[in-house]
């Protein structure tokens, strides 16, 4: 088939599955257009890479500092346009900064970081690009129908993605494989700027379809929800068809281990058992935590899923960040670490060109210290709590949150994952969307995951587990 047939082809099938969508009950909002935009570009290529026209060289550097301009045009349009739609609906920002201490508390001190930081005007751009992701986030969550929204963004991400990264890596081979300049090996990337992106964009869609898979399953019979279900599928075909030819191994173990999980907290037995789950999960993390790194058995696990005992050279990685010596308390200021000198002492280091340290809990310790690490872990651990006190037994977006909670921690160990990008935003959704919705009785003709929270509640997202959920007056 000629390249330009096949992308027209998937073309005309994207406009025919946001079209004729099988899930659609009713018109989305318009305004779900701008976060799907800004995830489109976080989860493929910035505009400027989408028109080729990347950073050349000797220009890496510079772009990590300066950033570029168009794709900083495009990421501000959107941005306002976000504020605009908060702004339209009325939403409540100080109820939702009071009421999410986990979450102000991060990003504040991450501003503070600016006062420290070797490169404070980098430092304040980047804090600010990333209010973007909080902004849409938002966006989709202050809704009128704030989950419907959700999982319309969620489907309409995978029906982008997902094939055009299939119809790139078929008929378009310049585009969507890179070549190692180093050893000369090959990657494919899709739609995205490598591998390990190429991973996280099935792991998010592949957790997302197989949970709406799940979700529908009882109801498998009626012709919509059959048809809904062949979809799913389909694309989950793809995604587990592209983590194979990618070869991302964690991406691939880490959405087995989301499978699993919603299948377990859909399961009989912890429907009636569901506090089992909840201890099950965080207790085999830590102790994979505590046999990988504490005891040393990283290269062992490895192994298992056919990667070498350094990880793909990620241990030589964390030897050389570490030995940067950065400030253990505050860290080098916010999203700085990897610049100027700093940087060219770890290229020098014959890692290639890294800017990146493979590891979210490292990152984190690297640009924020001890202090934005602890400041992470609380919001980690003040997402798990409203899990945990809400979904008894597990409700559809309760096994959906558990799942993506579950991947992005296992993930977070060998990718910087706590970074802005598409799987820190996620989690974030993920974890704002858990903490607005109250359990209630869905009706047969109602979307299967639809859990709407009163009216009152649409603009309060809660996310602290010191104060408790309640209505406004």
């Amino acid at each position: 088939m000629p390249p330009h047939l096949a992308l027209l082809l998937w073309f005309i099938l994207v406009v025919g599955l946001f079209w004729f969508d099988p899930t659609k009950e009713a018109k989305a909002s318009w305004a779900l257009w701008v976060p799907l935009a800004w995830m489109f570009f976080m989860g493929s290529r910035g505009p400027t890479q989408w028109l080729g026209n990347g950073p050349g060289e000797g220009g890496v550097s510079a772009s990590l500092e300066e950033g570029d301009p168009l794709n900083r045009a495009v990421y501000f349009i959107l941005f306002v346009l976000s504020i605009v739609i908060l702004v339209s609906r009325s939403f409540s920002w100080g109820n939702f900064f009071a009421r999410n201490r986990a979450l102000t508390a991060f990003l504040l001190f991450a501003l503070a970081s600016v006062l420290w930081s070797d490169f404070p005007f980098a430092a304040f751009k980047k804090w600010f690009r990333d209010l973007g992701d909080y902004s849409m986030v938002l966006v989709v969550l202050s809704d009128r129908r704030p989950l419907e929204a959700l999982c319309t963004l969620f489907r309409r991400l995978g029906y982008l993605l997902i094939p055009l990264s299939v119809v790139l890596i078929k008929y378009f081979p310049a585009i969507a494989r890179e070549y190692d300049p180093y050893t000369g090996a090959q990657s494919l990337s899709g739609a995205t700027t490598s591998k390990n992106m190429l991973g996280i964009v099935c792991l998010v869609c592949g957790i997302f379809f197989f949970w709406d898979s799940v979700v529908r399953w009882a109801d498998r019979k009626n012709g919509r929800q059959k048809k809904t279900i062949l979809l799913n599928g389909a694309l989950i075909w793809m995604a587990v068809w592209l983590l194979a030819v990618c070869d991302s191994a964690t991406s691939r173990m880490c959405l087995i281990i989301a499978c699993v999980v919603v299948l377990a907290a859909h399961s009989k037995t912890f429907q009636r058992k569901s506090r089992l789950l909840l201890v099950t999960v965080p207790c085999v993390f830590l102790l994979y935590v505590l046999l990988a790194f504490g005891l040393g058995l990283k290269g062992d696990f490895a192994q298992v899923v056919g990667r070498d005992a350094t990880l793909s050279g990620r241990t030589q990685i964390w030897d050389i960040v570490l030995s940067q010596h950065t400030n253990p308390l505050l860290g080098a200021g916010y999203e700085t670490f990897w610049m100027g000198p700093r940087l060219e002492r770890i290229w020098a280091g014959g890692q290639g060109h890294l800017n990146e340290s493979h590891n979210a809990f490292l990152e984190v310790y690297l640009n924020l210290g001890y202090l934005g690490l602890a400041l992470v872990l609380w919001f980690v651990v003040a997402f798990y709590r409203n899990i945990c006190r809400k979904f008894r037994p597990f409700s559809g977006i309760g096994s959906l949150a558990l799942a993506i909670w579950t991947a992005f921690l296992f993930h977070s160990c060998t990718e910087a994952d706590f970074r802005s990008g598409l799987m820190w935003l996620i989690f974030v959704l993920a974890a704002l969307a858990v903490s607005q919705v109250e359990r209630q009785t869905v009706s047969e003709t109602a979307a299967p995951y639809r859990e709407q929270a009163p009216a009152q509640l649409r603009n309060t997202f809660v996310l602290s587990p010191a104060l408790p959920t309640r209505r406004n007056s």
